[in-house]
């Protein structure tokens, strides 16, 4: 029985931006058009809700050479979107709607590009098409900073924020300790639940110039032992750097930034920020030392200039393979990194999990690979980070700044 289906495809962009979304949208996209059995390639502008809209660009009309340019292009040129649709045995308002567009286009194939809560609503689409007995082959392609995506060893993404933040905590290191005198640096890195990015600030450290101390989610934090490791630094060498993860919290789970719950996202996650500020005026009210914070914030998401060659070849494989498998009758999956160890060398083998033992679970560092203290991360952190920051990928330029894909964005009608 042959598993050729022919009839269109769309590709969405959902949740936070990365430096190498747009890479494996490429790799869908690439793919797509050179599959006989696509017969048109469409964009949806802000995700699922570009289906909802009836807002799809055509991806046919766009110049090849600027497609390729998606590669050198941070963010999420399609738009994203935090929207998240209801259960479809609950309700199934929105889904009759993706319907009717996909039958409007004869869409056979949905490629969703996002995190968590994306492969949830992918997830979630698949289940829907088969119950209503519509062939439409769904696949999600992997995509967060966060590196919580349960399943895969890792995620397109993580390897470029993770290069970004340990160049930036390397950066901040030199200048903090540039005078004569004492000073404590506490820098803000994102990460709700899982500190896979707070940790990668270790990685400045093993390369001579980074954080004292890494606080990350895994470990519940004590505001007075925190102050006790910073004081017994500073009162060695007068110079202490901290980084922590946004998401750091006490016993009881209340963040210690203090976010109000009323300040969420559009899945109702708390939406965290500030807490460098609150840690470096609790430890200048402590010590009295002069103590300065510093929050990453946005551009650790988009750092294109410091993307890993690695996390960039990977993302556009991602896309590549989410298309061939549906094309070959897979449907219901997500891509999935699985890491090798091939003659002493890292290498990255993909495969295909099921979106439901995927969607909206999260996966966290290993306490095992936290010290004793709660306060840094072992090597087999900095074994498992150091390969996927790897490589430096060609950069076009234009008047030496970067040259970003300028899609048409043509739109369907």
């Amino acid at each position: 029985m042959s598993n050729t289906l022919k009839g269109s495809c769309i590709i969405g962009q959902s949740g936070g931006p990365t430096a190498v979304i747009n890479a494996s949208a490429y790799g869908v996209i690439r793919t797509a058009l050179d599959a006989e059995c696509i017969t048109k390639v469409y964009g949806a502008a802000h995700g699922i809700r570009g289906v909802l809209d009836d807002k799809l660009y055509i991806m046919d009309e766009e110049d090849p050479k600027e497609l390729e340019l998606l590669k050198n292009t941070p963010s999420s040129e399609l738009g994203s979107v935090r929207y998240k649709i209801a259960d479809p045995d609950k309700d199934d308002t929105d889904y009759r709607r993706i319907l009717e567009i996909f039958k409007k286009y004869d869409v056979r194939y949905f490629f969703y590009n996002g995190g968590n809560d994306s492969m949830d609503t992918c997830e979630k689409i698949s289940r829907y098409m088969k119950k209503v007995g519509y062939e439409c082959r769904v696949m999600g392609v992997p995509k967060t900073i966060d590196n919580d995506l349960w399943g895969s060893d890792h995620c397109p993404g993580y390897g470029s924020a993770a290069k970004y933040i340990a160049t930036s905590c390397m950066e901040v290191s030199k200048d903090a300790r540039v005078y004569d005198t004492g000073m404590i640096t506490v820098i803000e890195i994102m990460g709700r639940h899982a500190g896979w990015l707070a940790g990668a600030a270790a990685l400045a450290t093993c390369c001579g110039s980074g954080p004292d101390l890494v606080y990350l989610p895994e470990v519940d934090f004590d505001m007075d032992k925190f102050v006790a490791d910073v004081e017994a630094i500073y009162n060695k060498t007068g110079k202490v750097l901290i980084a922590v993860s946004e998401g750091i919290h006490y016993a009881d789970g209340s963040f210690v930034s203090e976010a109000k719950t009323s300040a969420t996202d559009g899945f109702g996650h708390v939406q965290l920020g500030g807490l460098a500020v609150r840690l470096a005026n609790t430890l200048k009210e402590r010590t009295g030392a002069k103590v300065r914070g510093i929050e990453l914030s946005l551009l650790q998401r988009c750092g294109a200039h410091l993307a890993s060659e690695t996390d960039l070849n990977e993302a556009v494989e991602a896309g590549r393979l989410a298309v061939e498998a549906a094309v070959a009758g897979e449907t219901g999956k997500m891509v999935a990194f699985e890491r090798n160890d091939v003659d002493g060398k890292y290498v990255c083998e993909m495969t295909l999990i099921p979106l439901e033992s995927v969607a909206n679970l999260e996966k966290k560092v290993p306490r095992e690979w936290i010290n004793d203290e709660g306060n840094n991360v072992k090597q087999e952190f900095i074994d498992y980070a150091l390969p996927l920051i790897q490589g430096q990928p060609e950069r076009p330029t234009e008047h030496s700044l970067p040259r970003y894909a300028r899609l048409k964005k043509v739109l369907a009608k």
